[in-house]
């Protein structure tokens, strides 16, 4: 099981707890992941489990990025969960301006967007772990979003989606492609092998 904080962990219902657990099994052994429950049944729950108990135990900045329509959604989630976290949502107006405004926090939180325009910004920044909700938006290679995602400087990263492959199964190596990089090797082998 994840060392997450007992209050926390009461709240959890027994799939949850699995799912934190499985989390915290890929990030002991430096791998990334999928996890991709389907709509309602937790995954920012899940995945704020992870984040409170790698903030116990190994500290470092965790930064999550969301659509911009969830940003207060996990804020408020984050304030509910654990409460002991020190939260920042860096958007709009309130942002940070420098690699070294991020030290103290244990959570930052921003959207797809403002993560491609502020991209200097965070590619400064070396975080404990990354997670992308709502994934599906990684799922085009070229673009900005993608681009920015995959240049962040982490151990271990985290994708939340219920709906990993939409269209093409090409999208599925997208986000592979920032969990675990070149694990499916090169998107012309894997179209090549699987598409």
């Amino acid at each position: 099981p994840a060392p997450i904080p007992p209050a926390l962990d009461r709240q959890l219902r027994p799939y949850q707890r699995l799912g934190a657990a499985w989390l915290w099994h890929l990030r002991a052994h430096g791998l990334g992941g999928i996890l991709a429950d389907e709509m309602g049944l937790g995954k920012t729950a899940q995945a704020i489990a992870l984040l409170a108990a790698a903030a116990a135990n190994d500290g470092g900045t965790a930064l999550v990025i969301c659509p911009a329509s969830l940003l207060e959604n996990w804020r408020r989630e984050a304030v509910r969960f654990a409460p002991e976290l020190k939260v920042f949502v860096h958007h709009g107006a309130r942002r940070l301006g420098a690699p070294a405004d991020f030290a103290g926090l244990q959570l930052v939180i921003t959207s797809y967007g403002t993560l491609a325009r502020d991209r200097a910004l965070f590619a400064g920044v070396g975080f404990a772990i990354v997670v992308a909700d709502e994934a599906q938006h990684i799922k085009n290679p070229p673009t900005k979003q993608t681009a920015s995602i995959r240049a962040l400087r982490t151990s271990h990263r985290i994708a939340l989606t219920g709906t990993p492959v939409e269209n093409r199964l090409s999208e599925l190596w997208s986000i592979l492609e920032f969990c675990t990089p070149g694990y499916l090797g090169s998107q012309g082998d894997f179209r090549k092998r699987f598409a």
